[in-house]
């Protein structure tokens, strides 16, 4: 006897769904993924970049955490972003920001081959996204992908480095981006 075929959902089936419990979640190719909960370190590098970052834009530009970026061209993936930074006014009741400018992911040990892959294949189809950066978190490495015209120019980071954005004004040392993380 053949197995019933598996539920793929939408953007919209998946934003009114609830589980009941505060874990995260993505939609990719229609199928919900659970995200594993973030370290220590993640955390405390997902709070020095949005306070880097933060306070070097202003309005309507703003840092959004735990942002959720649709894909472009599909109604089938939803990610889950660490930050992302937009400067589109914000509206009350919309599911996520939109257009965002740059993206910022944290990598954990169980996600960074779909960061480093899928997610950052996805981020890069979106018009708006000028920026994206890939942020180590069991060692000092900032990986970035700048936009320029039709192709995306890729730099690492390493050890004492300043990460120098398009997007933010003042370049941020990666000591700070790593301060009280452990790494």
């Amino acid at each position: 006897m053949a197995e019933p075929a598996e539920k793929r959902w939408t953007i919209e089936e998946f934003l009114a769904w609830d589980d009941g419990t505060d874990r995260r979640y993505e939609l990719v190719d229609g199928r919900i993924l659970a995200m594993a909960p973030p370290s220590e370190a993640h955390g405390t590098i997902v709070a020095n970049l949005t306070i880097r970052i933060g306070s070097q834009l202003r309005a309507p530009c703003r840092v959004v955490g735990e942002a959720g970026v649709a894909a472009s061209d599909r109604n089938d993936t939803w990610h889950q972003a660490d930050l992302l930074v937009t400067c589109a006014p914000p509206e009350r009741g919309r599911p996520h920001p939109i257009d965002p400018i740059l993206i910022i992911e944290v990598l954990s040990p169980s996600t960074a081959v779909h960061d480093r892959g899928r997610k950052v294949e996805d981020y890069s189809r979106l018009p708006s996204v000028k920026e994206i950066l890939l942020v180590a978190s069991e060692e000092r490495r900032v990986r970035t992908w700048r936009r320029d015209g039709r192709r995306w120019i890729v730099e690492d980071l390493t050890g004492d480095a300043e990460l120098r954005l398009d997007t933010v004004p003042d370049p941020i040392p990666l000591a700070a981006i790593y301060e009280g993380s452990g790494v």
